[in-house]
């Protein structure tokens, strides 16, 4: 199940973000990979094995640390975080991250609602499992509910 969800979001990423304009901020030797994926486009065993509420308002903040080794490599890295998310009007919400694990990928995600055409801007803090060092990490994005057909 997890497998699914891992690959539901990488590829649902994949769709709604072009290659040339991948989404990841970096960090000395780590890279930040971060998405926002509406729960719509989850499959309902899925969000509900994950305790995800789906919803044409809800959405979630899908976040990976990878680390670039000496050799040219990378490796995925756990991590701890918190953060914030607020909308234009100053409404903040803290967010909660559940881990998923699926070697080799280790993902955070975090669930959030939303106005349709809100601006959302977050504030992450995170910390790498082999660094003494915390960055902040922030960004804002327009979110949209899912059209309907």
């Amino acid at each position: 199940m997890r497998y699914l969800l891992c690959s539901l979001i990488v590829a649902v990423t994949a769709l709604a973000v072009p290659a040339s304009a991948q989404q990841s901020k970096r960090f000395g030797p780590y890279e930040l990979h971060y998405a926002v994926v509406n729960t719509t486009f989850l499959d309902p065993q899925v969000a509900a094995a994950y305790g995800i509420v789906r919803g044409d308002d809800r959405a979630i903040l899908n976040l990976a640390l990878r680390e670039h080794l000496p050799d040219g490599s990378d490796v995925a890295r756990a991590m701890q975080l918190k953060g914030s998310s607020w909308d234009l009007l100053q409404k903040s919400t803290e967010l909660e991250f559940q881990e998923v694990s699926e070697p080799p990928a280790i993902y955070y995600i975090a669930p959030f609602d939303f106005l349709n055409e809100e601006w959302r801007h977050f504030e992450i803090h995170f910390r790498a499992e082999n660094s003494d060092e915390t960055q902040t990490f922030k960004f804002k994005q327009q979110v949209y509910e899912e059209l309907k057909k």
